[in-house]
């Protein structure tokens, strides 16, 4: 997954075109297994699974819309680092979502969380608008992917994965093909490198990587799952280096260590609500 943001790079479309592809690829990918041998399973699901999925879907396709984005307006660490600051928005959530209480390390993941984010703002300050956009594009993404993990974290337990990932992707993919043809986004006729670094996107980190992830959903917590893609932004920023030429600014390293303190502050709230909650 962390090869995401330099595939996207690399492919230099527009966002919602690479979303849309990206996608849709993805679905594709998982679609062929699934119809094989979990064709029933698909056409079984029930009225109120498929609205969940649906919901799921449009999560996710808000996720990869306004996160792609962000990769063209600021740079991979700070896109990278923002997006990934999943597990605290999925701590504050579980409070409404799950009716669990926020209780201090919730609080202290949120504060930290936020001096971390105020850092990396700061600086991109100097670059302008642009910069900040794209900034906000990537927590817009990080709270979206947060309804998706929380959504799947409560089908998962009774709808196997194939059948899971290959109806929300298709969904997702949907609906981001509606948005890049109303945006005016090219579809066709791109470059052939264009359509090859999206489709290693699509193997990699989406059918591989997101699909690895809502396998993990079964069997242990949303917010512990996002904790397996901390070394995403590590990895993405070092890669960006030799690869775009892009070398982070020195706020990455103070922000970034604080994002990366609250998300794990968040993950500490969360095992400790696990604690203790009433075996079901």
């Amino acid at each position: 997954m962390s090869m995401a943001a330099i595939f996207i790079r690399l492919a230099d479309t527009e966002p919602m075109t690479v979303a849309a592809w990206r996608m849709l690829m993805g679905a594709a990918i998982v679609a062929v297994p699934t119809l094989v041998t979990s064709r029933r399973a698909v056409f079984g699901l029930r009225r109120g699974e498929v609205l969940l999925l649906a919901g799921s879907a449009a999560c996710l396709a808000v996720h990869f819309a306004t996160w792609i984005a962000s990769l063209s307006l600021t740079t991979v660490a700070s896109s990278v680092l923002l997006v990934t600051t999943t597990p605290v928005f999925v701590a504050v959530a579980s409070h409404f979502y799950l009716r669990d209480r926020i209780g201090r390390l919730t609080v202290a993941a949120i504060v930290v969380s936020l001096a971390g984010g105020g850092v990396l703002a700061a600086g991109d300050w100097d670059a302008g608008g642009r910069r900040l956009l794209g900034d906000g594009l990537a927590l817009a993404g990080a709270v979206a992917v947060s309804g998706y993990l929380l959504v799947g974290r409560r089908v998962r337990g009774r709808i196997a994965n194939l059948p899971y990932v290959t109806v929300v992707y298709s969904i997702a993919g949907g609906l981001l093909l509606v948005g890049a043809l109303a945006s005016g986004a090219p579809m066709l006729g791109l470059p052939l490198e264009t359509y090859l670094w999206i489709g290693a996107a699509a193997v990699l980190p989406q059918a591989v990587g997101h699909s690895l992830l809502n396998w993990s959903l079964a069997h242990t917590s949303a917010t512990n799952v996002t904790l397996a893609v901390r070394a995403e932004p590590v990895v993405s920023t070092l890669v960006a280096i030799p690869v775009l030429g892009e070398v982070p600014s020195w706020t990455v390293a103070p922000g970034g260590a604080l994002l990366l303190l609250g998300v794990y502050l968040a993950v500490r709230a969360d095992v400790s609500r696990a604690r203790r909650r009433p075996p079901s």
